[in-house]
């Protein structure tokens, strides 16, 4: 079983193609740009067992064409390893294309659960990984947690070469700062598996859901940034504007 936040049944930005989209429960960041906080704990969401989503994701198999599949977010999935890699396995039976998004800070925690990782790994076509801020001081303001396992984690799937999407959140006053984002780049040069880089600027869709659970925003005053930004920060990761 496991416990599900929600379901996307056409889902067009979480990896190549259409994609049934899978939310999962539970995170053990905080981060102050979040917009699904009511994802970060466990007792939330509906239990689903995976005979219960595949029979819902058969229902859209025609609509998948050669790239797209099954993409399982949260949350952070790696939260709830075990259903992780039943879930994937049995989507590999059927020859349906998995990718998994994670920031990959749970990596490196322990023996057990790397082993784990790794088994899920084996049937993972496609990793989009959240790297939230290449400096590590900056990155627990802003998380909660330190990048070390995060940037292991890079090194890991450049090494056993998992295809990688990197995903990056330019928010103003938090991730904006060039210097950074050229250290970025810098750190993503050293990695062979990088097939595409995702500039994501910010937005405060998610504010409602810290309201509704009276949890403070740190971020009220934060503005979306200008498409200039945007278009310096994709020069710099990704060499278009």
């Amino acid at each position: 079983m496991g416990k599900i936040h929600s379901i996307e049944t056409f889902g067009a930005v979480d990896g190549p193609g259409i994609r049934f989209v899978i939310f999962t429960q539970g995170c053990p960041m905080r981060c102050q740009y979040c917009h699904n906080p009511d994802t970060w704990y466990m007792d939330g969401g509906e239990e689903m067992s995976i005979d219960d989503l595949l029979s819902q994701i058969e229902k859209y198999k025609h609509y998948f064409g050669k790239e797209g599949g099954v993409t399982l977010t949260g949350g952070e999935p790696l939260a709830q390893i075990d259903f992780a890699i039943e879930l994937f396995e049995r989507l590999k039976e059927q020859n349906i294309n998995t990718c998994l998004d994670t920031s990959g800070v749970l990596f490196g925690v322990s023996k057990e659960l790397d082993m784990k990782i790794n088994r899920l790994l084996e049937v993972t076509d496609l990793v989009l990984l959240d790297i939230k801020h290449i400096d590590n001081d900056k990155h627990k303001i802003i998380t909660s947690h330190e990048n070390k396992n995060i940037l292991d984690f890079a090194r890991y799937l450049s090494k056993i070469d998992i295809p990688v999407w990197i995903r990056y959140v330019l928010v103003p006053t938090l991730t904006d700062d060039l210097d950074d984002v050229k250290k970025l780049k810098e750190f993503l040069n050293t990695l062979k598996n990088v097939q595409k880089i995702e500039v994501l600027p910010y937005h405060a869709m998610g504010i409602n859901k810290y309201d509704n659970l009276n949890i403070d925003y740190k971020l009220k005053d934060v503005k979306a940034p200008t498409k200039e930004l945007v278009g310096v920060v994709n020069k710099i990761l990704i060499g278009e504007e």
